[in-house]
């Protein structure tokens, strides 16, 4: 059935919220981006209300009607198979959100190349263990994830095959923070995943997903978010 969701986020970043925002945007799906219309205050709000029966620790978290959705790989297990971004079957279902957390490892050790020990702490606060950190992930962590991806896509033009799932998009999105965060390493490790490279622009192209990608609805990267490009990191 049709449904109107709300999407709380924070409203100055992709961040993890950029994950749903992009299912969302391929299926058409009919939502209100809560934080960019009402303001940060709107998300602390709601996840301060005591009354909530299941409180989400942080966002991104959606509403649909009365049911409340927390976690960016659950939200995404949610949307895919009423979507039809996900198999209907339980086999199906499970492994593409068995990728959706294979991808969500990799975030995470991404963004630990820019906040290695803490996230309290600023970037400038901790340069010298960032530039050691991203140094040491370069050396093999993009390599072995998009390596694994790579083989993966042997079987068609998306991970499923001929068939596009709420992991693609995902994958889009990382491979799109990457080259922002990191320009010239990613120059050197495309050659390397040519079938990856091709799935990101292949999504890139997708009619939905262009017009999302073209419209103000795309948050810019920025060095708030996941993906941060600093100079002295990507060398």
């Amino acid at each position: 059935m049709a449904m109107r969701y709300e999407l709380y986020y924070w409203p100055d970043i992709q961040g993890r919220g950029e994950f749903v925002r992009l299912a969302l945007a391929e299926a058409g799906a009919d939502y209100v981006d809560i934080g960019r219309r009402r303001g940060s205050g709107a998300i602390v709000a709601a996840l301060e209300r005591r009354r909530e029966k299941h409180p989400s620790f942080a966002p991104p978290f959606i509403k649909a009607g009365r049911l409340t959705v927390g976690q960016t790989a659950n939200i995404l297990l949610y949307l895919g198979v009423r979507h039809g971004l996900a198999p209907k079957d339980e086999a199906g279902r499970l492994w593409v959100h068995q990728l959706q957390l294979t991808l969500a490892d990799f975030i995470a050790e991404t963004h630990d190349t820019h906040h290695p020990i803490a996230l309290a702490l600023y970037y400038e606060d901790q340069r010298r263990e960032s530039k050691r950190a991203a140094a040491e992930f370069w050396k093999r962590r993009p390599h072995k994830y998009l390596g694994y991806f790579e083989r993966l896509l042997e079987q068609g033009p998306y991970l499923l095959g001929r068939r596009l799932s709420y992991a693609d998009l995902s994958l889009f999105q990382v491979i799109a923070g990457l080259r922002y965060a990191f320009p010239k390493r990613m120059k050197r490790i495309e050659r390397k995943v040519p079938r990856v490279v091709a799935l990101a622009e292949r999504v890139a192209k997708r009619p939905r997903i262009a017009a999302y990608l073209a419209s103000e609805q795309r948050i810019p990267f920025n060095e708030l978010g996941i993906f941060r490009h600093y100079k002295e990191l990507d060398e």
